[in-house]
């Protein structure tokens, strides 16, 4: 196992900073409990709105050169998260941001979104079968809000588990491994409808200028759909937080509220919720996992 700790969760992410808003708090409490954590970003983010004034020259319609400072903002966020293992599929800048869906930028031939799945999931194959992990976690087929990278980034995660497994696919890029649980990143419906009341009852103390809705918040599903809830302590949550505001270009943090680039205030999530789609339950029928790894194998 090249030395790897007994337990190894990968993250499959459209961008950067995808990876703190969705995953920030359970990257931090498996990192620090010796998980082996593994993050894929799938392009550099090079098509984000940027909020700081001063940086504003990054834009893709100036001088083009966010994606390479958000790699660095993505180092920094890691280094809040204990996560030290962080790449970009295929390399850095194999893959450009696509931009929303409809953008001329969804058709340039180096946008992710005009990507050949099978060839981008051999990338992610090879660092399957590296770490091995027991539990992968990405997108729902949606990308959770129908960002064409992360409807991407979902294709080509479940792609990749899929010939990951089969011993007869690319034996070049190492020995076949069956991945045993994939989780997709959701929020269930009470926790947005909870988090926006309270966001309304101290609106007078929010330094943003509006709020967002509860349709702003990306992969949102019925309460029964969630099969995970990972609560963790305040420590790992304010490592998320820290993670946030790390990617400064694309996210404002405010104590227990944030914003993007539309400056409308949403709820920073202290517990965060999956979906399992392929695997055996860690938990009866009815009840939640608090354990991604409930069930599986070291």
């Amino acid at each position: 196992m090249n030395g790897l700790p007994a337990r190894r969760l990968l993250l499959v992410h459209a961008h950067p900073d995808d990876e703190s808003i969705n995953n920030g708090a359970t990257m931090a409490k498996y990192a620090a409990e010796g998980v082996h954590v593994a993050l894929v970003t799938c392009t550099l983010g090079e098509e984000g709105e940027v909020i700081p004034p001063g940086l504003a020259h990054l834009a893709a319609d100036r001088d083009d050169t966010l994606g390479v400072h958000r790699v660095g903002e993505l180092a920094d966020a890691m280094a809040e998260l204990g996560v030290r293992d962080h790449r970009f599929l295929g390399g850095p800048g194999r893959y450009r941001d696509s931009g929303m869906m409809g953008a001329p930028q969804n058709h340039r031939p180096e946008a992710f979104w005009s990507a050949e799945v099978d060839e981008a999931a051999a990338y992610l194959v090879e660092v399957m079968r590296e770490l091995r992990p027991q539990v992968l976690v990405t997108y729902d087929p949606d990308g959770g809000y129908g960002h064409p990278d992360h409807i991407q980034a979902h294709r080509v995660a479940m792609r990749a588990a899929e010939l990951a497994a089969e011993t007869a696919y690319r034996r070049d890029l190492g020995e076949p491994h069956a991945v045993g649980k994939i989780y997709w990143n959701r929020v269930p419906r009470s926790v947005v409808e909870e988090g926006f009341a309270r966001l309304r009852a101290t609106e007078g103390a929010s330094p943003f200028p509006g709020l967002a809705s509860p349709e702003d918040v990306p992969g949102v599903v019925a309460d029964e759909r969630i099969t995970a809830e990972i609560d963790a302590d305040e420590a790992f949550v304010a490592a998320k937080a820290a993670a946030m505001r790390a990617h400064a270009t694309q996210i404002a943090v405010d104590g227990p509220f944030f914003a993007l680039s539309n400056d409308l205030a949403q709820p920073l999530f202290t517990r965060e919720y999956y979906e399992l789609a392929e695997g055996r339950p860690g938990a009866p029928a009815g009840s939640r996992e608090h354990d991604l790894f409930a069930g599986v194998e070291a």
